[in-house]
């Protein structure tokens, strides 16, 4: 069971996810949250697993709570401003559902939270920033050796025919590999194929215009066949 709250300055909100998580048989609903005040009472006396969490809220907002607690729980971000969806995956959360949502997509969200909720406390696999259930770096080969790349500086991915360039923080990796199975070593928590030779990272996301994706002042094209899922993601209302 993960024991869950939900925070949400909306009565009606707070309602509708009470009354979803009820139908669920492996959540335990604890409290509703008018505030962060209240959620972050809560968080200091229970052990809570899942936060369902308003951004836009007065006082402190969601993004603020999170920043405050030392200890995270898994969260779900529930807000009507979809602008938010980058940041949302910046601060590594499960998932990001733009108000008013229906409860298969609710039940989706939860799904992956109660994934990676299993392998964490089952499996003794850690979590990375980018919220993944894998480890927090990959290897390629490059140079005649084998490269250790951790998965946080991974910016976007270029593919080159049987080639594929990394573009991290500092520098770039050429490595002989195809795209598919690069994307295959990626977690699919953060990182997504948005074009047949492109591959980005969600939390390194600057911003979206039109079609194309910013990351690091490079412009990167979203391929016709990528974007349903690459704005489903994201849960841009602007698909």
């Amino acid at each position: 069971m993960m024991n869950c709250i939900a925070v949400d300055d909306e009565p009606l909100a707070l309602n509708l996810i009470e009354d979803f998580t009820n139908k669920i048989p492996f959540l335990n609903f604890v409290k509703s949250c008018k505030n962060a005040f209240e959620a972050i009472d809560i968080l200091q006396k229970d052990k809570i697993d899942l936060i369902f969490l308003d951004i836009n809220m007065p006082g402190i907002s969601g993004v603020e709570l999170l920043k405050s607690i030392e200890y995270k729980p898994l969260v779900i971000f529930t807000t009507a401003y979809s602008e938010y969806a980058v940041q949302g995956f910046e601060l590594s959360a499960v998932d990001y559902l733009v108000k008013p949502f229906l409860f298969e997509r609710f039940f989706k969200a939860v799904n992956k939270a109660y994934e990676l909720y299993n392998l964490k406390n089952k499996k003794g696999v850690s979590v990375s920033e980018g919220n993944s259930y894998t480890e927090d770096f990959i290897f390629v080969k490059a140079d005649y050796s084998s490269v250790k790349i951790s998965l946080k500086d991974i910016l976007y991915i270029e593919g080159l025919k049987d080639y594929v360039k990394i573009f991290l923080k500092e520098k770039k990796i050429l490595t002989l590999i195809t795209m598919k199975k690069i994307e295959e070593k990626l977690p699919s928590s953060n990182f997504i194929r948005v074009h047949r030779s492109f591959i980005v990272a969600l939390d390194k996301i600057e911003s979206i215009q039109r079609n194309r994706i910013i990351i690091n002042n490079n412009w990167i094209p979203v391929g016709n066949s990528y974007k349903t899922e690459f704005y489903k993601r994201i849960e841009d209302v602007n698909l």
